[in-house]
């Protein structure tokens, strides 16, 4: 692992660890993996993986952890996702060294120890269609029937796996399957396919196999041929333990890993099964892999989520044995706080309403002092430009006030973060349609750095640029991707389409931020003061056309949403 310190908690999986060094398992070694399929880009639910596998690791002396790709499947495989995969580990904070391994590496030894099982009379090849072996293998309260290739020959069948690898059929002819029990109450000892026929080119061995083995079979041989300890997998694998473990036994294998395993990472208001994902990226509902809006790591860092937020929250969730839907909150919580300590204050208006302050003098700018930080005064002060006329939010005045409004009004004076008090004096509007184009204001010169010498208070300080000065830019607002909190449940999930968020993004094409931030590169963080976090985004961004994505809110918004209901 690289220069990362991650915090760790007692678990079921670490105490597991803990017993079997203790009793000396594997001379003490411990050797985990995290082994993605390059089918897809990475979610939030894999950075629990990655934090464990590695974590665990680290926390060991000459612990080590291998970054393998199961690449079984060719048909869904490409180079892209193993570049992305590999820059997302990376990004998260973690390093695999020279421990890059791929299943691929090993399909020569997997068509070995398939031989062996084929001589040892332990696998058939089989003749049935996909439809007719699912009909075969029975329910789950009716054990399975045999295939008449069960009682093939080793000789025959052997012959026939020879011919598969020759490419003597066609697909979906003939699968390679294990005997092994037909009639067990565990659906996946029934007997499970081995190999199957694909014809299709793939990303690293090219056309040197037509025939390709399946991921139950690839894992355990995988883990036990690297030397892996301690496999750690998510739940719904548990069931295929006996399967794993069948195979190690059953071959000459360098040694025998424990399969571990924990439940997956689900968040709600969105989605993290690969299907649906893809799903939501090749119908155009989302604008690629990278959406700010979507789980995948490469969408979060585009959004302006930092590893260390990420990995604080994979470690405050904790690893446990049940199913939970965990809420967004706390995900954006753990970014907050990371944001907050680390990101620079600056002034941005989203939606600007144009004051004319008519007392200060044309033609004049003063450059105000300003902490980038308030709470931390390493990160210095930047000079703010203020002239005569500024934005102010939109929202932030109101011809109407009604009770417990603080923010500026006709005849109300208000604070000018790090400036001057001013009066609002007169609203001036379109006289077509009525709407304020502009306030006149005036100031008090002896309010300068936002005090009154007098001692007089005001309620409001409200953030601003100077019109002349400001950069334009323009900002997106992220929301929730969907409108209800489990869209994939068992009750929803054919209509989980119908739930995406018509309001989960919000495009402001001329908002105006502080000229300083003309100089900021992509995924530069700031905290645009009252506003949020954010991001200036690391595809559409240009010099001089900043693209800012908001990470998060000040507040949870939608807590406060659901209070105010409350109310």
């Amino acid at each position: 692992m690289s220069d990362t310190n991650i915090q760790t908690s007692p678990n079921f999986i670490r105490a597991m660890i803990a017993v079997d060094l203790e009793n000396n398992k594997n001379d003490g070694r411990i050797h985990t993996r995290f082994p993605p399929e390059p089918n897809g880009y990475l979610h939030i639910g894999h950075a629990k993986s990655i934090c464990l596998n590695f974590g665990i690791a680290a926390e060991n002396e000459g612990g080590l952890c291998n970054l393998r790709f199961d690449d079984t499947n060719p048909d869904k495989e490409n180079i892209e996702y193993v570049e992305s995969i590999k820059n997302d580990v990376r990004w998260l904070g973690f390093d695999w060294q020279d421990r890059l391994f791929y299943a691929s590496d090993y399909f020569a030894q997997l068509y070995e120890y398939a031989v062996l099982l084929i001589r040892d009379g332990k696998a058939y090849v089989d003749n049935l269609s996909a439809d007719e072996i699912r009909l075969h293998r029975g329910t789950l309260t009716e054990p399975g029937k045999n295939s008449r290739s069960r009682e093939r020959s080793p000789t025959e069948n052997l012959d026939l796996f020879q011919r598969m690898r020759a490419g003597e059929f066609r697909e979906g002819e003939y699968v390679l399957r294990a005997r092994i029990d037909m009639a067990s109450p565990n659906m996946n000892m029934r007997d499970p396919t081995l190999y199957r026929i694909r014809r299709a080119h793939h990303h690293r061995t090219g056309d040197q196999w037509c025939i390709y083995p399946m991921y139950d079979y690839t894992h355990c041989l995988s883990d036990a041929l690297e030397g892996i300890t301690h496999s750690i997998c998510t739940l719904e694998f548990e069931d295929h333990r006996p399967l794993y473990d069948w195979f190690l036994d059953q071959l000459p294998v360098p040694c025998h890993p424990r399969q571990i395993e924990f439940a997956r990472l689900n968040l709600n208001y969105t989605v993290t099964s690969k299907r649906k994902l893809n799903e939501l990226v090749t119908k155009g509902h989302v604008s690629g892999w990278d959406d700010p809006r979507l789980p995948t790591l490469i969408g979060m860092r585009r959004r302006g989520y930092t590893p260390e937020a990420i990995r604080d929250f994979c470690e405050r969730i904790r690893v446990t044995k049940n199913d939970t839907i965990i809420d967004m909150s706390v995900l954006e919580n753990c970014v907050r706080e990371d944001l907050d300590r680390r990101t620079r204050r600056v002034m941005g208006v989203l939606r600007p309403l144009r004051i004319v302050i008519e007392n200060y003098p044309e033609g004049v700018t003063e450059d105000l002092d300003a902490p980038f930080h308030p709470g931390n005064p390493e990160m210095g002060s930047r000079k703010v430009p203020f002239a005569r006329v500024i934005y102010i939010e939109q929202e932030d005045f109101m011809e109407l006030p009604p009770k417990k409004f603080y923010r500026l009004a006709p005849g109300r004076e208000v604070r000018l973060r790090y400036a001057y008090f001013i009066r609002c004096e007169r609203v001036i509007r379109n006289e077509t349609t009525g709407e304020i184009t502009e306030l006149r204001c005036t100031y008090d010169p002896a309010t300068r750095g936002g005090n009154a010498p007098d001692g007089r208070k005001v309620k409001g300080t409200l953030h601003w640029v100077s019109a002349a000065h400001a950069l334009e830019a323009e900002v997106r607002l992220y929301d929730r991707l969907f409108t209800e909190a489990e869209p994939d449940s068992s009750q929803h999930d054919r209509d989980w389409i119908s739930f995406l968020n018509p309001d989960s993004v919000e495009i402001i094409r001329q908002a105006f931020v502080e000229p300083g931030l003309s100089r900021a590169t992509v995924e530069s963080r700031f905290q645009f003061e009252r506003l949020g976090y954010f991001c200036v985004d690391n595809r559409d961004s240009t010099d001089g056309a900043p693209v800012f994505n908001r990470t998060v809110t000040l507040r949870d918004s939608w807590a406060r949403l659901n209070e105010d209901k409350r109310d």
